[in-house]
């Protein structure tokens, strides 16, 4: 007779529980703000400690399938353990490490997905959220904008469907749909590619979440787009070239990615000025201006790991008071991570994403699957937000470019080569895979 502890563990080493984790940690991960207007913020942090509690113990039970030295990037533990010690300078300790708790929380569902689903397992579940999440945030701008022509305060969604837009959705604000909105596509259209779903449901999805993205009217989303719709463009033609041929076709690709970058930034005016987003611009500059102010007190460390800007807080509050607005972040990962970590942050978070994506990027050059695309198209949006908003700090972005990180390393590094010496197994990347 089996016991309970067997029956539990069973349980917890099961397809259906690792489907049904996935799932449950997407949805609270991708619908936070919905969730916390909807309840409290004490029980949307509920919600997360129980799911990592539960991720810890589905690892715990699955433990002689994983490898430590394979349990996550280096650069992630390395990263997670400046933001911990940063509580020993902050200005405040408290927030400090409710701030790291946050990020360790959505790092433990990321490192746990990671490990029980493999990437199409991946794509399907963040498919089949992301897809339930967009039709709630469209039938309640339906419901708002144009059937009853009421704001749903409670949601901020202001009912400007009719109008053509900015709407938000479930998600808070017009940039994190436009940002969660161009993740769906790519999404999508993996599926789509990999046949995980049938054309009258993969064309469709794709229509909801570019109808979406165009009636945000997000001044990223256009970027976001065109910085994809590249990064597939040039993943392409690396992934049709003869191997013989593909190492300088890469290094071509990244010597006219540079040269694109430096042209972009010599005309930036000009394009900020066609793509109408000026004022939203300088608002940004003179925040990073400010921001910049304060890193040169404390460049080395920073001024402590909080996240998102708690209020109250210094240096937050007094950016905001001499810029007399009420900025909640500073509009872009890299000055955020060098206002509360100083250079050792920036340069972790640079190596944690960076690896991941030149890592990531290798594989889907070699592996016929096109599933193996998602993770550095994915990766490539999570750079260009990182530009213009710091969503790749907290929530859904962390926990993305946590899962993208852990998928990247999982399939080409250092450790692999290590595990092969223990096991006398030689890893390769084939390209028939």
């Amino acid at each position: 007779m089996t016991s309970a502890k067997d029956r539990l563990s069973r349980l917890l080493g099961s397809v259906e529980m690792a489907r049904a984790y996935t799932l449950a940690a997407l949805t609270a991960t991708f619908g936070s703000f919905m969730i916390e207007q909807m309840t409290s913020a004490t029980t949307y942090a509920t919600i997360i400690v129980l799911l990592c509690a539960l991720g810890v113990a589905i690892l715990f039970v699955r433990r002689e399938e994983l490898s430590l030295l394979r349990l996550a990037p280096s650069s992630l533990f390395a990263f997670l353990a400046l933001a911990l010690a940063s509580v020993f300078w902050t200005t405040d300790r408290s927030d400090t490490l409710v701030g790291w708790l946050w990020t360790f929380g959505f790092a433990i569902m990321a490192i746990t997905i990671g490990h029980i689903r493999d990437t199409l397992q991946t794509v399907r579940a963040i498919g089949d959220t992301l897809r339930a999440l967009l039709l709630v945030s469209l039938g309640l701008e339906v419901l708002s904008g144009i059937l009853i022509d009421v704001p749903i305060a409670f949601l901020q969604i202001e009912g400007n469907l009719a109008l053509g837009g900015p709407v938000q959705g479930i998600f808070g604000t017009r940039n994190m749909l436009g940002f969660v909105a161009v993740i769906a596509l790519i999404t999508f259209f993996i599926e789509w590619r990999t046949q995980s779903v049938v054309a009258p449901i993969a064309v469709p999805s794709i229509a909801l979440a570019g109808f979406l993205a165009l009636v945000s009217a997000s001044p990223t989303v256009l970027v976001l787009a065109v910085a994809v719709g590249v990064a597939t463009a040039a993943l392409t033609i690396v992934r049709h070239t003869p191997a013989a041929h593909r190492t300088l076709v890469q290094w071509v690709l990244g010597a006219l990615t540079l040269a694109s970058l430096a042209v972009a930034f010599a005309f930036r005016h000009p394009i900020i000025a066609w793509m109408g987003g000026g004022s939203d611009f300088s608002i940004r500059a003179d925040l990073w201006n400010q921001i910049l102010d304060f890193v040169a007190i404390r460049p080395f460390q920073g001024w402590g790991w909080f996240g998102p800007w708690q209020r109250g807080e210094y240096p937050f509050t007094y950016i905001n008071y001499l810029l007399d607005d009420q900025h909640q972040t500073a509009l872009n990962a890299f000055f955020d991570v060098l206002l509360q970590l100083g250079i050792a942050g920036f340069l972790l978070f640079l190596i944690l994403g960076g690896v991941a994506l030149i890592r990531s990027w290798l594989v889907a050059s070699v592996r016929h699957s096109v599933v193996y695309a998602w993770t550095p198209l994915v990766l490539v949006t999570l750079a260009v937000d990182s530009m213009f908003e710091s969503f790749t700090l907290a929530g859904a972005g962390w926990f993305m470019l946590v899962l993208c990180a852990l998928r990247a390393g999982q399939s080409r590094s250092w450790r692999e080569n290590i595990d092969a010496a223990n096991t006398g197994v030689i890893p390769t990347l084939r390209a028939q895979e």
